[in-house]
């Protein structure tokens, strides 16, 4: 089962640059941990001490928030689209 990750601007420098990465795992969670293997120093951007995704990281599994559904604990199947979303501050 292949899921296709979208990568945020910020977080190329890990990915060698690339704005996608193919993952073949069965959670968000296990997913996370899969993108950590392959690109090292990922995970401590995406995850807090307890291994939960961070407040302002946002992470969407074809455009749903994984917050309102299962979190890291959310099932993937081939095909799925999931987006990391880095939250932006500021303005006025």
């Amino acid at each position: 089962m292949t899921v296709k990750v979208r990568i945020p601007t910020p977080l190329r420098k890990l990915t060698a640059g690339a704005d996608e990465v193919a993952v073949e795992s069965a959670t968000i969670g296990a997913m996370i941990d899969d993108l950590e293997a392959a690109h090292a120093g990922l995970k401590e951007r995406l995850c807090d001490d307890k291994g939960e995704i961070r407040r302002f990281v946002n992470v969407y599994l074809n455009d749903e928030d994984v917050r309102f559904l299962d979190g890291a604990k959310t099932a993937l199947k081939d095909g799925d689209e999931v987006s990391i979303v880095p939250a932006i501050a500021g303005g006025r």
